[in-house]
């Protein structure tokens, strides 16, 4: 049970991701979003379940990384971010090899993925 909570994030994260990669595709991505989509009360569970498991920070930067998109995806949605569409994709994937990099230093540094 408790390695299906850890891998939780990173199915969330790989949803998030599918699903840019589709919008700007323009492929309809709502059944993934249906699925992978995550709102606050969720998220605020993973992060309570991360610390109260002593989940290290390679676990979490998958929630992270999925808190990051949403924030970017609803600030251009709400407010609208004054760029185009290529753009916002280059940002988009500029933040997945952000957190691309962090999961794998986090991952190489801490060496506590074998609890």
């Amino acid at each position: 049970m408790l390695v299906t909570l850890k891998v939780i994030p990173m199915l969330l994260a790989l949803s998030a991701m599918t699903g840019m990669f589709l919008d700007f595709l323009g492929i309809d991505s709502s059944v993934l979003s249906f699925v992978g989509g995550v709102s606050l009360f969720p998220l605020l569970f993973l992060y309570l379940a991360s610390y109260v498991f002593c989940f290290c920070e390679y676990h979490r930067m998958f929630l992270h990384y999925v808190v990051a998109n949403n924030l970017l995806t609803y600030a251009d949605y709400y407010i609208g971010i004054p760029i185009n569409d290529r753009s916002l994709f280059m940002v988009h994937i500029i933040l997945i090899g952000i957190f691309l990099f962090l999961v794998l230093y986090f991952y190489r540094t801490e060496r506590c993925c074998g609890q």
